[in-house]
């Protein structure tokens, strides 16, 4: 119905021309009735469309809210993580800048506690290790201090007074009397390494972020076994674990890398680095969205970990993403576990400077081809030649000052003529000043028009000037070079001296130190056979030394469930009281089978090889659709020669 109101409805009459009244058409009426004629009827791909229309509206409101929601608990979760504490901001403020992520970055890692019954004794640093992540060589470092080490202890002044030193004592009383700043004063003099990050883990942290991770699997070399009952011989943490290739608790994983009541705090370091490989591998095959959302809210809503980062102090997303790329990305065998050398002493243990120093250059120039030239040495093979190198005397280069500091480029260039290079002044009378003076990390920089030996060059003067890239050299440097193959700008990262040429030692070849000897373990294998459903190995050779670990209390042979399947674990004692393993199993991807460093062909069969350095940790034998393992000693004590001997020696035992 339609309504119309008009003006000038009404009908009246009027004269025409000729004199006659004449009516209007008629009336129009305000009110008519019609039928709209019916809209066209949707086609089915009309209405599946709109359906589909709403839908997708309906799912990018949903998604744009879980996005904005997660980038908000990110953010408050990575600012939760930052250092808060009055102790982790002091310390914080003395830690470097950190670099790009295209460069080097150092952790230092403190794990305390405060122990029951000791009142308001200090906290003590049971772990100290650093941590070096190289995006250049895809690698990380680890280097831990045994916390019972002589060290000279360095304690900021007060007021943000410089550190100075107090003595001598043990390394972990510098956490206990010093705090974290102690601590990376004392690590950072010891070293004289740059630290760019502080993270203060508290074990109750440890224990939650592993029970997060669903438990971490290690392989235990022994029988771990103590109760408590208040005697002086038990008066230490409860222990109960049987060797073996399993899955431990944070609690048991704690237990595990803190005990040392009948070995020493090497060994305890050696289970600490195996603890980090071990989460590491961990995360690298099973975390996902919901668990990293779990383990983050864990360290983030509990204070569990403070993470103090140098120059703005900000831990941001970005940061945690870009740590967590590289870790995802790292190549097989590209962790490498250095140890401090030359150790002496048991309850108060000493090291000269010299084993130190060499130690920390392992940790800052890790050798990525060290297993394949050690498999090469222990099998007499022949080596593969190294990278090319071009001697010093040969290479020219002129150095400039990049960060504006008084005397940076003259006292790089004397300290590069120190090691054979001819160095070269800017043509005329140019001050040695590079363009401007906002160099943050130092340029090494080659003439392109001789890269085939400029860019080796290059390489070989990063490595001792540090936190360098390497560049083809642009104009306005080339009219500096003065007809150099180099121009070395020094950066705000020199600090006025040289990192020592690292050369790799190459390995001498042992004989393997074994014994064939088949009947120590055939009889007890021989009785299990029927017990698992894949064939046994028994090793032929064994350490000259070694036999199976048939203490009291101890578990030479066992059978056990892994992931559901029956596994056998031999565990053999050397003349040293060092333990060494075979684990045999159907678990074909193990975490820790993750890790290898290479694979090699020898009397017809494959082994895979897993490297810490250049010590050989591991063998793994695929056979029949099961893996034998043959495991070194905590400290890797067996030489890869003997490793290899007794891999090599594995005989199946008829079914």
């Amino acid at each position: 119905m339609r309504t119309t109101l008009k003006r000038g409805i009404g009908r009246g009459a009027e004269v025409n021309g000729n004199g006659r009244a004449v009516l209007p058409p008629g009336a129009l009426t305000p009110v008519s009735l019609y039928r709209q004629p019916p809209p066209p009827r949707r086609g089915l791909a009309a209405q599946v469309g709109r359906y589909v229309l709403w839908l997708f509206v309906t799912v990018l409101m949903l998604v744009c809210g879980l996005v904005g929601g997660f980038y908000l608990w990110a953010h408050e979760s990575a600012a939760a993580l930052q250092a808060h504490s009055v102790d982790a901001k002091r310390a914080q403020a003395r830690l470097d800048e950190v670099p790009d992520a295209k460069h080097a970055a150092t952790a230092l890692v403190i794990g305390y506690d405060h122990r029951a019954g000791e009142g308001n004794a200090p906290s003590r640093s049971d772990t100290m290790m650093l941590i070096r992540a190289d995006p250049v060589t895809k690698t990380i470092s680890l280097l831990s201090f045994p916390r019972d080490l002589i060290v000279p202890i360095w304690c900021p002044g007060k007021g943000g007074a410089a550190a100075a030193a107090s003595g001598s004592a043990r390394i972990n009383s510098a956490y206990a009397f010093c705090g974290s700043s102690g601590a990376l004063e004392t690590v950072r003099h010891l070293t004289g390494l740059q630290v760019n990050y502080l993270i203060s883990v508290n074990f109750a942290g440890f224990i939650a972020v592993a029970n997060k991770l669903g438990g971490v699997w290690m392989d235990i070399d022994r029988r771990y076994y103590n109760k408590n009952v208040g005697t002086s011989y038990t008066n230490f943490a409860n222990i109960d674990l049987q060797p073996g290739y399993q899955r431990l608790t944070g609690k048991q994983a704690l237990d595990f890398v803190r005990y040392r009541h009948t070995d020493s705090d090497l060994y305890r370091l050696a289970r600490q680095q195996q603890f980090v490989s071990a989460a590491r591998q961990r995360i690298a095959k099973s975390i996902g969205p919901s668990s990293l959302v779990r383990i983050v809210n864990t360290i983030a809503h509990h204070n569990y970990v403070e993470i103090g980062v140098g120059g703005s102090g900000d831990f941001s997303l970005g940061t945690v993403y870009s740590y967590a790329k590289f870790a995802y990305g790292l190549p097989p065998g590209h962790v490498f576990q250095v140890k401090i050398g030359g150790i002496v002493g048991q309850n108060e243990l000493t090291t000269s400077t010299t084993n130190i120093d060499d130690a920390v250059q392992q940790f800052l120039n890790p050798d990525v081809e060290a297993s394949t030239t050690a498999t090469a040495v222990a099998l007499g093979r022949k080596l593969h030649a190294r990278k090319r190198t071009i001697p010093p005397k040969q290479v020219t280069l002129t150095v400039l000052n990049g960060n504006g500091r008084a005397g940076s480029a003259s006292n790089a260039s004397y300290l590069l003529r120190q090691k054979a290079y001819t160095t070269l002044l800017p043509p005329g009378s140019q001050n040695a000043n590079a363009p401007n003076w906002n160099y943050f990390h130092s340029k090494i920089y080659f003439d392109p028009v001789r890269p085939k030996n400029g860019k080796v060059a290059a390489q070989q003067v990063s490595r001792l000037v540090g936190s360098a890239d390497v560049e083809p050299m642009p104009r306005n440097i080339k009219r500096l070079s003065n007809g150099a193959l180099l121009v070395v700008v020094v950066g705000s990262t020199f600090h006025d001296q040289l990192a020592p040429i690292v050369v790799p030692q190459q390995p001498t070849r042992q004989p393997p130190n074994v014994r064939r000897d088949p009947g120590v373990s055939r009889s007890a294998v021989f009785r299990l056979r029927k017990r698992l459903p894949f064939q046994l190995q028994y090793p032929t050779r064994l350490e000259r030394s070694s036999y199976l670990d048939s203490g009291s209390g101890e578990t030479p042979v066992r059978v056990y469930a892994l992931q559901g399947q029956p596994a056998l674990r031999l565990t053999f004692v050397t003349g040293g009281r060092e333990y060494w393993g075979i684990e045999e199993t159907r678990w074909a991807d193990a975490p820790v089978l993750a890790d290898k460093s290479l694979t090699q062909r020898v009397n017809g069969r494959e082994f895979d090889l897993y490297y810490s350095g250049s010590n050989l940790h591991m063998v793994v034998l695929r056979s029949g659709g099961a893996t034998y393992w043959v495991v070194n000693t905590l400290l890797n004590s067996l030489s890869n020669e003997t490793m290899l001997a007794i891999a090599r020696g594995l005989r199946p035992l008829p079914r």
